[in-house]
């Protein structure tokens, strides 16, 4: 018998390090070529490490939430034959990967001792940790609440035919990991009783904050520390829009997809950055250059189960109203099962965020850094509008739009809001060539 020693690979192009967001296995598992052992992320794209060899797992060099260096060593099995580590190399691999600890740019060696990894550290808790819903047989969660977990555990559970919002997850924010199915494989179907009478809870969970959901906080925290914000609200009447929209998905042909309303938008806003194009920049403030860009790349700010992510629709000004429509739809489908790629989120030069039928009445966007304005879609609604000689029923919507003070004045800010504003509301414009 030898042992194998698995290091962290380049998991793309200019990578440095990568954080460890999930382990899949745990020491004394038994796997096969080709398991998969954990996921990284980088860049808000989650990659899954799989084993190369058969063997059995007898260290994990890394902690859930540590960012591990390429090429540190991370994972060591017992494997048939005489393995890759020399008696040299195997005091070395014994060293835990090199992780990022939580103060501006220092870096150490972790602990001496090796690490026997979770495949999720359960949260820490003042008294008992237990899920409360979990506990008394019923949903593991609240209905609407959506799972989460990764790519590989929805795959198997979908093989499985598991439905996993009936699952209880052990990891941060509720996470469920392989383990969390098989204990649920394990209890097998259990009938829901309510629970016997109002009882006190006291339990405070610590819940790490790692993966996306730390790669959103970081990238929250330098939009609004360095950039200062200026948020414009204007209404607009979009009833002509959605009529045009309804008439144009009632053609359904096979070769174009079904119309939102963010297809006109993104056509309208080509229109309006055509004759403002300091809107499409990126402004780089430690150098103190504006890079003003021709290629319009709008990235879609999407809600998915583990978080926000941006998937972008590459060069949207050589794209006509069904092609934005198809690529939003192919984006956002990756996006929310976990398969987009790092180019397809990342690149943007403006933004649109929208929150659906959540989208309140007005909201303060959060500008993606280094871009200089991003364009916020709230609620539609029926409301009645003054016509001169009476009130009749209009469908309305604000935008709810913030840029960057520095780069972008009030005046063309609002400029560039009214344009958006008279494209929506006499969408034949959007149509018509300049």
């Amino acid at each position: 018998m030898g042992e194998y020693v698995i290091k962290l690979p380049d998991v793309g192009e200019g990578v440095a390090e990568a954080e460890l967001v999930e382990w899949s296995v745990k020491v004394g598992d038994l796997v096969r070529e080709d398991t998969v052992l954990a996921a990284v992320m980088t860049d808000k794209a989650t990659v899954e490490i799989p084993s190369p060899v058969d063997g059995e797992i007898l260290w994990l060099g890394a902690e859930i939430g540590d960012t591990v260096a390429i090429g540190s060593p991370i994972v060591r099995l017992k494997v048939a034959g005489e393995g890759n580590v020399t008696a040299a190399a195997k005091s070395q691999a014994e060293e835990p990967a090199t992780v990022e600890i939580a103060k501006e740019a220092s870096v150490e060696v972790a602990r001496k001792e090796p690490v026997e990894a979770r495949p999720a550290p359960a949260p820490a808790t003042a008294k008992s940790v237990s899920r409360p819903s979990a506990s008394i047989g019923g949903a593991p969660r609240p209905e609407g609440e959506k799972p989460l977990a990764s790519p590989a555990v929805r795959l198997r559970a979908r093989e499985a035919g598991i439905d996993l919002r009936q699952v209880p997850g052990t990891g941060p924010a509720g996470r469920i990991g392989h383990e969390d199915i098989d204990a649920f494989l394990a209890r097998g179907p259990q009938a829901t009783r309510p629970p016997t009478g109002l009882l006190r809870n006291e339990s405070v969970d610590e819940i790490k904050v790692i993966g996306l959901r730390r790669k959103i906080a970081e990238k929250m925290k330098l939009a609004k520390s360095r950039i200062p914000h200026i948020t414009y609200v204007e209404e607009v009447d979009v009833t002509a829009l959605e009529e045009l929209r309804a008439a144009l998905n009632k053609e359904k042909r096979a070769d174009r997809p079904k119309l939102t309303l963010l297809p006109f938008l993104m056509r309208a806003m080509v229109k309006a950055i055509g004759e403002q194009p300091l809107l499409n920049s990126l402004f780089d403030d430690e150098a103190g250059v504006i890079h003003q860009h021709g290629g319009i790349n709008i990235g879609i700010a999407a809600q998915t189960a583990n978080g926000l992510v941006v998937p972008v629709v590459k060069h949207a000004e050589a794209r006509d109203l069904w092609d934005c429509g198809a690529e939003v739809n192919r984006l956002a489908e990756a996006a929310k099962n976990g398969t987009a790629t790092r180019d397809e989120l990342s690149g943007s030069t403006i933004t649109i965020t929208s929150l659906g039928a959540m989208g309140g009445v007005v909201t303060t966007p959060v500008i993606n850094h280094p871009e200089v304005a991003i364009i916020g879609v709230n609620k539609m609604m029926v409301r009645p509008m003054w016509d001169g000689t009476q009130f009749v029923p209009r469908k309305m919507m604000n935008l709810s739009s913030s840029f960057d003070h520095r780069i972008v004045d009030g005046w063309d800010a609002a400029v560039f809001v009214q344009r958006i504003k008279t494209l929506l509301e006499t969408p034949a414009l959007i149509f018509v060539d300049n």
